[in-house]
């Protein structure tokens, strides 16, 4: 399978402070990938690397075919980021957060008017078409979110706690809008403090005081530390920490 994220030997230095300290790992097309971790553990330090809005110490690393010193404006471009807030604006209507982020991805005006039909019609937002995005249920808000951070057809969509403040029942439909993205071979990378959460994805990387502790399926993981689900597994790790935020 292809391998869309490439890290080897990932360092972030902040003076003497070590935020990444030697990352290493790959993610392939198609796979739905957890990056795990306390508060203060590097989390937020590797994704703004990885998302090229930030530079590493150093490391090799490739996104989406391309490399993170020379290639930064064309990772931007071929991948999609949801944020756990500010992912929409809340002044703008349905449509027009559409046309705004279609427009900044280069899409022609005829693919923004079908992608913007297409969402309506997904989410039933007949209703909500005229009223501004700060009006809508959270629970539409960060699925319709969501869907804008793919309107490009991204290689890889980088999800930032995307369920936090949801009902379980929403966090169950986007979790299916998840998986049928990445059947459509995009790569999900998803940060997340829903252990049960972590289920759901095909791998899982635990991260402890900037160090990559553990990296397995959840099957194995739950196998290795002896426990029969991964909020176990994510404390035995986490106790570990000696920094946190």
């Amino acid at each position: 399978m292809e391998t869309v994220v490439e890290v080897k030997n990932l360092v972030k230095k902040f003076g003497n402070f070590v935020a990444n300290d030697n990352l290493t790992f790959e993610v392939k097309k198609g796979e739905i990938f957890g990056f795990l971790g306390a508060n203060g553990a590097g989390k937020t330090t590797a994704i703004k690397i990885l998302c090229g809005l930030s530079t590493p110490t150093s490391g090799e690393l490739n996104i989406a075919g391309f490399n993170i010193y020379t290639e930064r404006e064309k990772i931007k471009k071929n991948i999609g980021y949801m944020s756990q807030k500010f992912s929409l604006y809340d002044d703008l209507t349905i449509a027009e957060n559409i046309k705004f982020y279609g427009g900044i991805y280069g899409l022609s005006l005829k693919k923004i008017k079908e992608k913007t039909i297409k969402y309506i019609e997904a989410l039933n937002l007949e209703q909500y078409t005229k009223k501004m995005v700060a009006e809508l249920p959270l629970g539409i808000k960060q699925k319709l979110a969501f869907m804008v951070s793919v309107i490009h057809e991204p290689k890889i969509v980088f999800l930032d706690e995307p369920t936090s403040g949801v009902d379980p029942i929403t966090r169950r439909q986007f979790w299916d809008m998840i998986y049928n993205e990445a059947n459509k071979g995009t790569t999900i990378f998803v940060t997340t403090h829903y252990m049960d959460e972590a289920e759901y994805c095909n791998r899982i990387s635990i991260m402890v005081d900037g160090k990559i502790e553990a990296l397995d399926t959840p099957a194995n993981l739950k196998k290795t530390f002896n426990s029969n689900n991964m909020e176990n597994v994510f404390i035995q790790l986490a106790r570990k920490a000696t920094r946190i935020d």
